[in-house]
């Protein structure tokens, strides 16, 4: 993955619980996924966008692609901070960089693209107000 600076948008902190580890004592491989989906939800509600408002309108946000690469574990304990950052937005498509960090030691790092998944089930453009949102604070 092409390690680039981006504007970090939002940081979230995560305590590693025993139930996030493997029987090695490590982050399971997937908790990784729920770290940063974590970290968006919160990074979308500060923006203010209702998301229960959004699916009463048939609307929702979908991961479309996921890159993720794991270059050291975390442990039980471990005190860790998801990093969002905006990499693209364009009308249809949301591409996010989230990073997690131990202090300053670079543990997982993913790019995620996002849709907006219309009333049909189809993805259609992000509503004006909030790809307006989305562009302030990325």
């Amino acid at each position: 993955m092409e390690t680039m600076a981006y504007v970090i948008a939002h940081t979230f902190q995560i305590r590693v619980y025993y139930e996030d580890t493997d029987l090695a004592g490590l982050v399971y491989y997937a908790n990784y996924l729920k770290y940063i989906e974590r970290a968006r939800s919160e990074w979308v509600r500060e923006l203010g966008v209702d998301q229960l408002a959004m699916k009463a309108e048939g609307r929702v946000f979908a991961v479309r692609r996921v890159e993720a690469d794991y270059l050291s574990p975390a442990r039980y304990d471990d005190l860790l901070e998801v990093e969002t950052a905006v990499a693209q937005l364009t009308g249809a498509r949301l591409v996010l960089r989230q990073n997690v960090r131990r202090g300053a030691e670079l543990l997982f790092e993913s790019t995620v693209t996002l849709v907006c998944l219309g009333p049909a089930g189809r993805p259609e453009r992000f509503p004006a107000d909030i790809r307006a949102r989305l562009a302030a604070h990325g």
